[in-house]
């Protein structure tokens, strides 16, 4: 249960809170590869790649998404089955198709990414949190970037003890311990600047601010009990192996795979037996024709796949 009251914390407990932050920062600093640049397109692809993914997994596929698609001209202009085939083994197959969506939209509206917080949220699949790392980490504004690392770090350092924190709470406090606006100094990457105070060499500003609410707050999950189990929004992931996620999956990379074909695609009994096969050699349950025929369908209401002449495709 969430407290009745919770206690804002007072000027003091703020002033130390983000001291330690800067020094935490500066100590824990990654300098990743997404790090080195300010083109918001290619920070748009790293923050929608680091959702629940692991920075190990999205170092290399973040620099390969880039050399096949550079811009948001070229992503707009890709096939949707070449956008999703790149996406492969990054996980929510959703979030492909509403980047590409995204950059459609984008190049609709003239190519050149949005700032406004209002523009970034109106485009597909950008929620608010995503929109205040583009505007972060590419145009160094002050924003609420909530997302489970600075949820660790509010949690660990001023709310010990609490349960059930909701994030109305942590975006206050988001809110007021980021900077003001900073100073863009161009794309010289932060891997020796840290965060420790506002000079020329260490900057204190949104960019450089959250730098290190992520690196301490990927250090503390490491290092104590996980503490964004006590956020009110903190959900334990549901098991992936057997799921209908992993079904829906399986079943884009058949489609995936199936592009080399002649026809450029499969019939539907045939993706339905390779499905089944690929289930019961997992030791679960083969899959019905009506379960193969009813994911199909699924998919394609989604945009991941469609019919052609009795042939499906990706």
């Amino acid at each position: 249960m969430p407290d009745a009251t919770p206690t804002a914390p007072t000027p003091e407990e703020l002033l130390a809170f983000r001291a330690t932050v800067r020094e935490r920062g500066r100590e824990l600093y990654r300098d990743l590869p997404w790090r080195r640049t300010r083109d918001p397109y290619a920070i748009w692809i790293s923050e929608v790649m680091l959702q629940q993914t692991q920075v190990s997994r999205v170092d290399g596929r973040w620099q390969r998404w880039l050399e096949r698609f550079p811009t948001p001209t070229a992503l707009a202009a890709a096939e949707s089955a070449d956008v999703l085939d790149e996406w492969q083994g990054l996980g929510y197959n959703r979030r492909a198709l509403a980047v590409h969506r995204a950059a459609q939209a984008v190049c609709e509206a003239g190519g050149q990414m949005p700032v406004a917080e209002r523009d970034l949220v109106a485009l597909p699949g950008i929620g608010p949190a995503t929109a205040a790392g583009i505007r972060a980490f590419a145009f160094n504004l002050h924003g609420v970037y909530l997302e489970t690392n600075v949820r660790t770090v509010f949690l660990h350092e001023l709310l010990s003890g609490r349960e059930g924190v909701t994030d109305r709470e942590l975006s206050a406090l988001a809110d007021l311990t980021c900077p003001s606006d900073g100073v863009d100094k161009g794309t010289v990457p932060l891997s020796t600047c840290g965060v420790a105070g506002a000079s020329a060499e260490q900057p204190d500003d949104p960019r450089t601010w959250y730098y290190a609410m992520l690196d301490y707050g990927a250090y503390l999950k490491r290092t104590v009990p996980n503490p964004s189990r006590r956020a009110k929004a903190h959900a334990r992931q549901s098991r992936f192996e057997g799921s209908h996620r992993q079904k829906r999956a399986e079943m884009v990379r058949l489609l995936l795979a199936h592009r080399a074909d002649p026809a450029g695609g499969a019939p539907e009994d045939a993706l339905a037996e390779e499905l089944s096969a690929m289930e019961a050699k997992a030791g679960r349950t083969p899959l019905g024709a009506k379960d193969a025929h009813a994911l199909l369908l699924e998919l394609a209401a989604e945009g991941f796949c469609r019919q052609e002449g009795g042939i499906w495709r990706a």
